[in-house]
């Protein structure tokens, strides 16, 4: 028997308030629920939770690199860039086939960690 798919990642923050704002008002990630008197906040990201949460204890202390596909990687570098977010790097190809394009651009949210927009086109003619 193996494990199932993933179903929870955690993302240890220093500010659930400061980082639910950013990933529900900039990323545009739906919000489920804030965890009341607790520091911790959960979002659906597909089939995958995110739990932002400040760790109990330091060995609980995340550092993460999120990918999130995008339908339009040039749209929305403009929406968050127009939110005042700074992106690390400008839509790049990170990898080719004969019928497709990965186009990727990165950011960082409140915390730090990184996040990368990740966009599949179909190769050029």
């Amino acid at each position: 028997m193996a494990v199932g798919p993933v179903g929870q990642i955690h993302i240890s923050v220093t500010d659930v308030d400061r980082s639910v704002a950013f990933y529900r008002d900039v990323l545009g990630i739906p919000h489920l629920f804030t965890v009341a008197g607790q520091p911790m906040a959960f979002f659906a990201s597909g089939e995958v939770r995110l739990y932002l949460g400040v760790p109990e204890s330091p060995e609980y202390t995340s550092r993460c690199v999120l990918y999130f596909n995008v339908d339009d990687i040039d749209a929305e570098l403009a929406r968050i860039t127009d939110l005042g977010v700074p992106f690390r790097d400008q839509p790049h190809v990170v990898h080719r086939t004969d019928t497709t394009q990965l186009w990727m651009a990165g950011l960082t949210d409140p915390d730090g960690h990184h996040i990368i927009l990740m966009q599949e086109r179909a190769s050029e003619a």
